[in-house]
């Protein structure tokens, strides 16, 4: 799954429907982020990170070749920055948000049917949670 987080508004609950690949994610950054970003304003737009995790597609030829803004030629480069991503205070979603929404999901003993069901509504609750004004003001500090 991916989504992201502007402000204090969850971006998106992508649900990728199979084994995530380079190709795969290549993809969504070209189809599906630019659907998930249309409400999002351009000056916005210029000002976020993508911020990768070290899985392996995040960083397939593919993708590097995308991202690369000698590439580009919609305007949207991307520079593309070292980022540690265990560090605490500047991964927010990996070191706090999913851990929340893990707790949420959670809560309560959950089978396997009703899984998928519980995240969507975590989802939905998540977004509107002091969590991203914290998690965003810690980031920024």
């Amino acid at each position: 799954m991916w989504c992201g987080v502007i402000g204090d508004q969850l971006i998106g609950l992508y649900i990728f429907p199979q084994r995530l690949t380079g190709d795969i994610y290549a993809n969504i950054l070209q189809d599906e982020l630019p659907a998930l970003l249309e409400n999002v304003p351009l000056q916005t737009q210029r000002q976020m990170y993508n911020q990768l995790e070290g899985a392996p597609p995040n960083f397939s030829q593919v993708v590097r070749q995308y991202l690369n803004p000698k590439s580009q030629t919609d305007g949207l480069a991307v520079t593309v920055h070292n980022w540690p991503i265990w560090s605490l205070d500047l991964n927010p979603l990996d070191c706090h948000v999913w851990g929340y929404w893990k707790a949420m999901v959670y809560a309560q003993k959950v089978n396997t049917r009703e899984l998928f069901q519980r995240i969507l509504s975590a989802a939905r609750s998540i977004n509107n949670a002091a969590v991203f004004r914290k998690v965003t003001n810690s980031l920024v500090t």
